[in-house]
């Protein structure tokens, strides 16, 4: 890197970050590497001001959900002032790599993360992880009365006693797995009996929430956000312990957060550099000592030590580069969950 520090030390050091609004035509100005992220705060900040520390390129970040600014980025096409893209789930990547809009990452980078968590064609590569749990409530539920497949949720015993946030871009990903693993009849059938079963949240923090409260036995989200609360209070979380499928079951599916240069980039080259850091020691390291709480992946990577090991999960195959956000929403829309 410090050819990149020696080539960029005119720009300033410093990460920025901007909302994101309706969809507008930036012009390019002297804000350095612009990344739009849909990825959690915490650790994209971190990654922008270490990659500036290290190579004195400067970073602004624009903020936004998966779809929104996926979304945005096919609308803006060639003329976007992005740099990179950022996610927490795979779908939004697919959405724009789908449109032609990135830019073949670097082998070099493609080497720093393990097949299974990049897609196959080589236009983004993942960067982090986040596993599905069910957060169960203990004072309920025993471990031998758990559901032993995600497709038990479904089944007349499980009605009215489990929680999700089936809007949000998280959920949709683990219906895009199921898709993939079950097919459409399979996931069509599964979602009907969802919809039969479940009480709703808005966000996986309030589905966790209510398991922890007794409104429900128990609700699928990420991990995360039980470490995340475990952290602070403990207040959301304390009535409930994770319960992790594992044995390739799509309830133990292992959501990708992505990473990609768009073609449109006029800092291609810083652009790469940057990916090519998150992926690396630094950006892995950032994960292992920080407090986001999601996976690292890189090659040797190891995660916050306060999480199940990744290598225990047992996580299905899911090709990243085959899902299908359209039927997931159609499929999800005719069973009256979106």
């Amino acid at each position: 890197m410090r050819a990149f520090k020696s080539a960029f030390r005119a720009l300033a050091a410093g990460a920025l970050f901007l909302a994101a609004g309706a969809v507008p035509v930036f012009a390019q100005t002297d804000d350095g590497l612009i990344v739009y992220s849909a990825q959690r705060d915490k650790p994209t900040r971190d990654w922008a001001v270490g990659f500036t520390k290290e190579t004195g390129i400067k970073v602004t970040i624009r903020k936004g959900s998966d779809m929104d600014m996926a979304n945005q980025l096919v609308m803006e096409g060639a003329r976007t002032p992005a740099d990179v893209f950022l996610t927490e789930n795979s779908p939004a990547m697919q959405l724009v790599a789908g449109k032609g809009l990135f830019a073949k990452i670097d082998a070099a980078t493609n080497a720093l993360i393990p097949e299974p968590y990049r897609p196959a064609d080589g236009l983004w590569i993942g960067v982090a992880a986040r596993s599905t749990v069910f957060v169960y409530d203990k004072t309920k539920l025993k471990p031998e009365d758990l559901p032993k497949t995600m497709a038990e949720l479904a089944e007349p015993k499980w009605r009215g006693r489990w929680g999700a946030s089936p809007s949000g871009a998280d959920f949709q990903a683990i219906v895009g797995a199921y898709l993939q693993l079950k097919g459409e009849a399979a996931t069509a059938a599964w979602l009907k009996g969802m919809k039969a079963n479940f009480k709703p949240y808005r966000g996986n923090s309030n589905a966790m929430r209510g398991a922890n409260a007794g409104e429900v036995d128990g609700s699928l989200i990420y991990h995360y956000y039980f470490f995340d609360d475990q952290a602070k209070t403990g207040e959301n979380s304390a009535n409930i312990a994770l319960h992790y499928f594992r044995d390739q079951d799509p309830g133990a599916f292992v959501s990708v957060s992505g990473g990609g240069v768009l073609a449109a980039s006029k800092r291609q080259q810083q652009a790469q550099a940057f990916l090519r850091w998150i992926a690396g020691k630094g950006g892995q390291g950032v994960l292992r000592m920080g407090d986001s709480y999601v996976y690292a992946i890189g090659v040797g990577a190891e995660s916050n030590p306060k999480l199940e090991p990744l290598s225990k999960l047992q996580p299905p195959r899911v090709e990243a580069s085959r899902f299908d956000n359209k039927k997931v929403t159609d499929l999800m829309t005719a069973a009256g969950l979106l």
